[in-house]
């Protein structure tokens, strides 16, 4: 038994404008099977995609807070020219450059239309085959304590961890790693941004959600009433959802 990461859940006001954003900044298409707006490679819609982690945008009535997102998308490149040219091309999007205390970094911090935070990346060796979205980075108190979790939750493989740094990818080797870093401040809002985990055919979305319980999960209700998925909390408060199979 074992779930796989298949999107990122961003909320929205303009859910529509938010995906139309990511769509470009990724290159990659949107369909709106639904209420949401999904984005994902092909030009057909396919889902969940074999390789990547798609993204599904969610409308929400309230905005932003001011808290930085603990989840964020790290974007690759392939060259200087490359990351300049994408940046410039993401603020001429509506994207906006953010400080949140980053310093003198070779990447970029920029925000999307919503103030969701995202890096992209100076080119990164490691990063050669992950397609555009190099990474998914999580904001944590403990990243051992994550990598215990999310290493029994997922079917990705643990690659490398430490007391400051825990990282995951899939077995195939292709699509982004997730990256768990270790940060002074703690968790205070919801978060705008998380991680929706599918079971596999034939597994049992109930008992996934009781396993990962079992692991230190936690139910949470954000008032989503009679769903189809099950909304939960990792050990540090990170919401995420279970949903069920298609």
């Amino acid at each position: 038994m074992a779930l796989r990461p298949v999107q990122v859940n961003i909320k929205a006001r303009d859910h529509l404008a938010v995906g139309r954003f990511w769509a470009e900044a990724l290159g990659w298409n949107v369909f709106r099977p639904g209420a949401t707006t999904y984005v994902g490679p092909g030009e057909g819609f396919a889902w969940p995609d074999p390789v990547a982690v798609g993204i599904d945008v969610v409308p929400v009535p309230e905005p932003k807070t001011p808290a930085k997102n603990r989840l964020h998308l790290d974007l690759a490149t392939t060259s200087a020219a490359h990351q300049e040219e994408l940046v410039a091309r993401l603020l001429t999007l509506g994207a906006t450059r953010v400080d949140v205390g980053q310093g003198d970094v070779p990447w970029a911090v920029l925000a999307d239309p919503e103030g969701n935070e995202f890096c992209v990346l100076e080119p990164r060796e490691v990063y050669r085959d992950t397609g555009p979205i190099a990474a998914l980075v999580v904001d944590c108190a403990d990243p051992r304590a994550m990598a215990r979790f999310w290493g029994e939750a997922v079917d990705w493989t643990l690659r490398e961890v430490n007391d400051d740094h825990a990282v995951l990818r899939s077995a195939t080797a292709g699509g982004p790693y997730l990256d768990f870093y270790r940060t002074p401040e703690p968790k205070t809002v919801p978060d705008r941004v998380h991680l929706d985990l599918l079971p596999y055919p034939g597994d049992d979305k109930a008992a996934e959600a009781q396993r990962l319980r079992a692991l230190g999960a936690r139910d949470l209700d954000i008032g989503q009433g009679d769903v189809p998925w099950t909304c939960l909390t990792d050990p540090e408060g990170h919401e995420f959802c279970v949903l069920a199979p298609s």
